[in-house]
């Protein structure tokens, strides 16, 4: 059965659930709200641009469309019900994760995500603009063209006749856009381009842990990492400087700046999601950051300046 077929097939799957006539308007954002919150459960590489672009469209369809921006590193499909096993013949480009992925309902244990799904950017503003429309109809007025109350008319306060009563008083609406959303946001991986010129370090940096991103480091939280590693949420700070070239006053000067960068990062880092480590090129770095933090968690790379 080819990916269409297959396709198809879902779609009328997904329109045998429903029941009833219902208004398409309120259909439609239904759906479109639905969309982007089952969306929001998954990892995209695209900080979910595509499924917000395609959010109006049946589930089915938007999976089709988007399946090529899933983090696929971070997720396992597991065939529950030995449907898509069938289905997916023929569609050897998506295959059964794409399958089970589509159905109309996911069966429990179908989809698993590995690690902490920090939603992405472009769902979360869509989901905030939704909300902001709820909590300031006057703001975005309504689908069907009504006249929306004049700002002038919403800021200018109602006479009070008399005092309320202790916490009787309209509460005012919560912020649209809550201060722990843009902390979120930041915790998407940004690749960006490598901060010096030292090649050795570069080159390091990619090949060990290996980066997800060659060439490039990754901005999170606010803070450059060398490397995000492939297929698992670690970050990497590389040191490749000759440390065993020190005199001893300059390694334990260069060993209390460094620990001092490092648990910053690692902060950030578990903050967002991630693990963190520190690659350094001798035992004897090593030794010596562990002596300072022995939580730290750091790897002997070996890489040569």
């Amino acid at each position: 059965m080819r990916l269409r077929a297959c396709i198809a097939i879902l779609l009328f799957l997904s329109g045998c659930a429903s029941t009833g006539p219902i208004a398409k308007e309120p259909t439609a954002r239904a759906q479109r709200i639905a969309n982007l919150q089952r969306a929001a459960a998954l990892p995209w590489m695209d900080g979910g641009r595509c499924v917000v672009r395609e959010a109006s469209q049946p589930w089915p369809e938007l999976v089709e469309r988007c399946y090529r921006t899933l983090d696929h590193d971070r997720v396992e499909f597991h065939d529950t019900t030995g449907r898509c096993t069938v289905a997916s013949t023929g569609a050897a480009a998506m295959g059964i994760g794409f399958c089970v992925l589509a159905a109309p309902e996911i069966a429990v244990g179908a989809v698993i995500v590995l690690g902490v799904v920090v939603v992405g950017v472009a769902i979360q503003e869509a989901l905030d603009a939704y909300e902001f429309r709820h909590l300031y109809p006057e703001e975005a007025g309504t689908s069907r063209g009504t006249k929306t109350a004049s700002r002038d008319a919403v800021e200018k306060p109602k006479p009070k006749l008399e005092p309320e009563p202790a916490g009787q008083g309209r509460q005012p609406p919560a912020p649209p856009v809550p201060v722990d959303r843009t902390r979120r946001a930041s915790c998407e991986p940004v690749p960006v381009p490598h901060a010096g010129e030292d090649d050795a370090h570069n080159e390091c940096a990619d090949k060990f842990p290996p980066n997800r991103y060659p060439g490039m480091d990754v901005l999170v939280g606010g803070i450059r990492f060398d490397a995000l590693q492939v297929g698992i949420r670690v970050l990497w700070e590389i040191k490749t400087h000759r440390f065993d070239t020190y005199n001893e006053f300059v390694q334990n000067q260069e060993v209390e700046k460094e620990i001092e960068q490092l648990r910053n990062e690692r902060r950030v880092a578990q903050a967002c999601g991630y693990d963190f480590v520190v690659g350094v090129s001798t035992q004897a770095h090593k030794d010596a950051l562990s002596a300072l933090d022995s939580s730290l968690k750091i790897v002997v790379t070996g890489c040569k300046r």
